[in-house]
């Protein structure tokens, strides 16, 4: 790739500084590569579906840097995300004597790059790892920053480390393998940049939405750098989420409550997240943070990437019960990321009788993501 065509947003945090490389055909290039750790073992982390497309180009692309490059391939999906699938990873590692220089690639989605991460932080209490995100939610958000996890029965990335790539790279050109469905969930998390830190990046998102759902790579360039740009500086003053990195959960606190509460895999992460950006947007409003006609424009928006914007009808104890158990709570006090004006998020409470009237105002009877 030329240079002209390669864009790179640098991380720079008390866990590490690593690159984050932007561009199309970034897998196949040599130079994509230079300068990652020469080890004797590297393993690559995917699925079966990822790996079919994307395992032997990056394999091949990979091997002049390690002497032999084996594979664990998960059963994909949220549901997946789990400890028994994790021990998959640490059997493979063990079973070839893996050692601590070992290097291990992360290709696939946020499921596969989460628990890399994971597996990478606390075998032989951390080794190498490099993102290799193939999903545009991914790309946007999960692989960069450094937060590992899995899921937990009762919360979603409970159980997890903070643990930054050795690099991350973001290949434009495995977007064009994406259902529409998965394309549109990765909006969310470029929507949600926005109203947190950027609204002329939100009117720009609101005039080319139609391009970056038609997959439109120029576009997807912009959205990706941007994104990334916007999260690299949240995450470079915030590293461990104590304050500031908070904001990057604008409608999680309610998306997180959907995946679980509908069971994980029904709705896709990004579905749920701009779901719950609609619900935290119209709290915002009632808490007279934010104008009506920003719930009205937010929630425009959402429906134009082809996500939902009415939440499933839950139990009003169950919804509680949920956020309760979301990583900003605080002695059982729900924390919100609302917007405080448009372009600026906090962290706040709210009496749970307005959430769950802003709960009941936005919800289906039969609301479902598919």
């Amino acid at each position: 790739m030329t240079s002209e065509h390669l864009r790179t947003v640098v991380v720079d945090t008390p866990g590490g500084r690593y690159d984050i490389q932007i561009g199309s055909g970034l897998l196949q290039n040599p130079g994509t590569w230079a300068g990652l750790p020469r080890t004797t073992q590297a393993v690559i982390v995917s699925n079966p579906t990822v790996n079919a497309l994307y395992g032997d180009p990056l394999a091949a692309a990979i091997a002049p840097l390690h002497r032999e490059v084996s594979r664990v391939l998960l059963a994909d999906g949220e549901a997946h995300k789990t400890w028994d699938s994790l021990n998959l990873v640490f059997d493979h590692l063990l079973a070839r004597a893996c050692d601590r220089k070992t290097v291990l690639y992360a290709l696939g989605g946020g499921v596969i790059g989460d628990m890399t991460g994971f597996a990478a932080a606390t075998y032989m209490r951390g080794v190498p790892f490099v993102q290799v995100p193939t999903t545009l939610l991914a790309q946007v958000d999960s692989s960069v920053g450094g937060k590992t996890a899995i899921n937990h029965p009762l919360g979603k990335n409970m159980i997890g480390a903070f643990y930054q790539p050795a690099r991350v790279v973001c290949d434009l050109a495995t977007l064009g393998s994406l259902p529409p469905r998965e394309l549109s969930a990765g909006l969310a998390e470029i929507i949600k940049y926005g109203p947190i830190h950027d609204m002329a990046f939100f009117d720009w998102i609101e005039a080319h939405v139609e391009a970056l759902r038609a997959g439109d790579v120029q576009a997807l360039a912009h959205a990706v750098q941007r994104s990334c740009e916007i999260k690299a500086a949240v995450v470079g003053e915030d590293e461990r989420e104590s304050g500031l990195r908070a904001i990057l959960n604008f409608g999680h606190t309610f998306g997180h409550a959907i995946e679980a509460g509908q069971g994980y895999g029904a709705w896709l992460h990004g579905e749920a997240v701009g779901c719950g950006m609609v619900l935290a947007a119209a709290l915002s409003a009632e808490l007279g943070l934010v104008p009506a006609a920003f719930v009205e424009r937010l929630t425009r928006l959402v429906q134009a990437s082809g996500l939902p914007t009415q939440a499933p009808v839950m139990p009003d104890e169950r919804w509680l019960e949920l956020m309760r158990v979301d990583k900003k709570a605080e002695a059982g006090a729900i924390r919100f990321v609302l917007i405080d004006p448009p372009g600026r998020a906090s962290l706040r409470s709210a009496p749970d009788e307005l959430v769950l009237r802003v709960i009941h105002r936005h919800s289906a009877p039969v609301a479902s993501a598919a």
